[in-house]
């Protein structure tokens, strides 16, 4: 029997294996020698503890502490109770999360053995759970998926000092203890390096790249095109800061400004904002224009993405998107499609020529430029394979791959 290249535990508050980053490091490290292990989030309907793929998964229950999400409508106290019970919410769930795969972890300690601890944040409080195997002499991993501090301010339009000050200990904190730290682009890697006081040589560079499914294109769903419209595609989560209000706002400019009915936009993905956004698409009078799908299985997603004209990322500029790199930036190119987005730093280092840039948050522009790639078929498809090529010769999991590769044999030396 091949000798284990060791046994890592990866922790992660979300689902797997749906999440794809998560699910993707672990078979490449399985298929590397080392033996995995997920804590992470149940789902209804998902088993407490299985295999998945020769990983193994423990489940923790989701709890939910008070609602996030302020409404539409609702007056500036209102809106400040939503803020102070949604801090006082994190708070709890993320307590909660941290000690159960405190707990956990010292059981498949005592079970299987660790060598490594492999944190994705957020939360940034992981750094606990790990803390007693780090002084035991096991390694930890830091992979940072999020900036805590700025996705505050940008979520909530918050400037409280004592919060920032608290997630930026956190986040230091995690990062001081890593023995490798692994950043989604260069804009985080700096955030390491100067925030975090991380070595350079200790920070590496694994981008989110759409693997070997993704990359296979699948047939459009049939009821899409024969629509006979121009099919809009949105992936992605559906909170405060990922900016589907902008994108409902632009549509509404393309149908009652631009006069354009010639259009279905599709919009595929949950989140704390989703039934916001369905109570602001009727107040625009958006129904006969906008799909929400909620989650979806993949097969689904794909469907609906191989039937797209254009692909839409109206993440606007905030602290955390101006640095922050999209998954659904590299499947759009990877399907070839042409997309709309606001220029913001990291995703046109990704588009490139594959994106229409807009003026940051302008929703008439964005609109405008939507239009523009309705009306000129050549156009899309020479944007559509540029991403494509783009995605298959630097961005695709099989090529960013190698990086987590080197940050593993750094950490095992």
């Amino acid at each position: 029997m091949k000798e284990s290249a060791g046994k890592v535990l990866m922790l992660v508050e979300d689902n797997f294996p749906d999440d794809s980053r998560v699910r993707d490091e672990c078979e490449f490290l399985r298929e590397n020698g080392y033996e995995m292990t997920v804590i992470c989030l149940r789902r209804n309907g998902q088993k407490r503890s299985e295999i998945v793929r020769g990983v193994r998964v423990y489940r923790v229950p989701k709890v939910e502490f008070f609602e996030k999400t302020p409404a539409e409508r609702q007056s500036p106290l209102q809106r400040r109770w939503i803020k102070c019970k949604a801090f006082l919410g994190y708070f709890g769930e993320y307590a909660y999360f941290t000690s159960c795969c405190l707990v956990i972890s010292a059981y498949v300690a005592v079970r299987y053995g660790i060598d490594v601890i492999h944190a994705h944040n957020p939360p940034d409080t992981l750094f606990l759970a790990a803390l007693p195997f780090k002084l035991m002499g096991k390694k930890f991993v830091f992979d940072h998926h999020d900036l805590a501090p700025e996705l505050y301010q940008s979520r909530y339009d918050a400037k409280s000092r004592v919060v920032l000050n608290g997630l930026r200990w956190a986040e230091r904190l995690s990062l001081t203890l890593a023995d490798v730290t692994i950043a989604t682009n260069e804009s985080y890697k700096e955030i390491h390096i100067k925030r975090g006081g991380v070595q350079p040589k200790r920070s590496f560079v694994v981008r989110n790249g759409p693997n070997v499914d993704r990359m296979t294109v699948v047939a459009p769903n049939e009821r899409l095109r024969l629509m006979g419209k121009s099919i809009l595609c949105y992936i992605g989560y559906l909170n405060p800061q990922d900016g589907v209000d902008y994108l409902l706002r632009a549509l509404s400019i393309l149908s009652y400004d631009l006069k354009r009915s010639d259009y279905h936009c599709v919009i595929m993905g949950q989140g704390d904002s989703l039934a916001n956004l369905k109570e602001m698409s009727r107040r625009l009078k958006l129904e006969e224009y906008v799909e929400f799908t909620g989650f979806i299985p993949d097969a689904d997603l794909l469907s609906n993405l191989s039937a797209a004209d254009i692909c839409v990322d109206p993440d606007p500029s905030s602290p955390l998107n101006d640095l922050s790199t999209w998954v659904k930036i590299m499947e759009y190119m990877a399907y070839g499609k042409p997309i709309v987005s606001f220029d913001l730093k990291e995703t046109r280092y990704s588009a490139q020529d594959a994106a229409i840039y807009v003026k940051p948050n302008d929703e008439l522009q964005f609109a405008v430029a939507i239009a523009k790639l309705m009306d000129d078929e050549a156009l899309r498809a020479r944007m559509g394979a540029f991403g494509r090529a783009r995605v298959e010769r630097e961005l695709q999991w099989s090529c960013v791959r190698r990086n987590l590769a080197s940050a593993y044999q750094a950490l095992m030396k």
